[in-house]
């Protein structure tokens, strides 16, 4: 296959697009390579992507429709997988405008690029904040996901219901995945997973929202991707008789997590004997826009694929702790 993929000197796009080249596949990227967090980390990420002959890529921002274009239409994908966005629940509240740039205004033009090169399938990532703050677990994709509690959650909501409208209008067909907490190799270092083993290991203080009391549907991020690259397949069919179907769309919805929560204390007990070493701990209150609990279904990921996610708390958090170790002894000190 030909697949233009947005976000490849992202956390999950790179692992996304590695694992695609690893099966012989062309990839091109796309990433504006934003400041949000170290571009040191990106660019890293991006290195190893340009060692194959089957990758290519553009550096520029969603927002930049002629870039976008030229980079797509030399592409001439055959699935097109949209990973770029403006992320984080907390920055949101710091900076609202990068996510309408990003998420919404970045998010049509993708949608337009779709809409002018027809692939087979196009895949877009949304993420379980959509569920807002939902007392019904697990978050079943066929929940309602009216109430989001940021801004991020609202763009990306918002996100699912313009690619509906496109899907129906030109008969696109989409699959939205909802992504639950990734943590691994190569991780963003504004998440927790990675904050926390970083502060650990230098002896300094991790914050603890809510005093500890939350829990969050951890997916390792090769059980992320192997559950992205076998949905390629599964293409929805406008006039389906399977019921994960829109009826006036070929779009689908898809979680992919591993469906076993984790108290956030048991998480850093993980992440301290993985390091051999206690947490300085400062517990908080619970932070505006954050929920008490993520808990993926992955009921329907199983039925289409035959997958769901399978690392277990322990094997993931080691491999990042020895990712961790490796990256600061070859490049230095993380950025957070």
């Amino acid at each position: 296959m030909r697949v233009f993929v947005t976000g490849t000197a992202g956390f999950i796009g790179f692992h996304l697009a590695k694992r695609l080249l690893e099966a012989g596949h062309l990839v091109d990227g796309y990433d504006g390579m934003t400041p949000y967090y170290d571009p040191g980390l990106k660019e890293a990420r991006r290195a190893i992507l340009l060692r194959s002959n089957g990758y290519r890529d553009t550096i520029a921002m969603l927002e930049d429709m002629e870039a976008l274009t030229r980079a797509a239409e030399e592409a001439a994908p055959d699935v097109i997988i949209h990973l770029a966005a403006q992320a984080g629940v907390r920055y949101s509240l710091q900076n609202p405008r990068a996510y309408v740039d990003a998420n919404l205004v970045g998010a049509f033009n993708v949608m337009e690029i779709a809409r002018l090169l027809k692939p087979r399938h196009f895949l877009w990532a949304s993420t379980s904040s959509v569920y807002g703050a939902s007392p019904t677990v697990p978050f079943h994709e066929s929940d309602r996901t009216d109430f989001p509690l940021t801004l991020y959650a609202a763009t990306k909501k918002a996100g699912e219901a313009m690619a509906h409208s496109y899907a129906h209008l030109w008969s696109i067909p989409t699959t939205m995945f909802r992504f639950f907490t990734v943590y691994g190799p190569w991780g963003r270092p504004d998440m927790a997973p990675l904050k926390f083993v970083d502060a650990i290991e230098n002896d300094r203080v991790i914050d603890i929202y809510n005093h500890g009391d939350m829990s969050r549907d951890f997916t390792y991020v090769a059980d992320l991707v192997e559950g992205v690259v076998r949905l390629i397949d599964c293409v929805p069919q406008r006039d389906s008789d399977d019921d994960s179907v829109s009826p006036v769309a070929p779009y689908r919805v898809v979680n992919i997590g591993r469906g076993a929560p984790v108290q956030l204390l048991d998480f850093i007990e993980t992440i301290e004997r993985a390091l051999g070493k206690k947490a300085k701990r400062n517990y908080l209150d619970m932070q505006p826009g954050d929920v008490p609990r993520t808990f993926a279904s992955a009921d329907l990921l199983e039925r289409l694929t035959g997958y769901r996610p399978q690392t277990s708390l322990e094997e993931g958090v080691a491999a990042l702790v020895e990712w961790y170790r490796d990256y600061r002894g070859a490049h230095g000190e993380l950025a957070f």
